[in-house]
């Protein structure tokens, strides 16, 4: 595992949690942004994921 899936799905998990802190106190912002961090959390799991591809290739 490579710091990019690490720090990806550490966003995406926070993305999750901030999301439903918005849909709990009824803040539509807060929802958006926990749904944008998870976008942004999984986009960088994936590029993580591709460089873990592409070292085990080389090996």
């Amino acid at each position: 595992m490579n710091k990019d899936q690490v720090n990806g799905k550490m966003q995406d998990i926070g993305g999750k949690i901030q999301e439903e802190a918005g849909k709990m106190v009824g803040n539509k912002e807060q929802e958006a942004k926990g749904l944008k961090n998870q976008v942004e959390g999984k986009t960088q799991e994936k590029y993580g994921d591709a460089k873990e591809q592409v070292k085990d290739s080389l090996n």
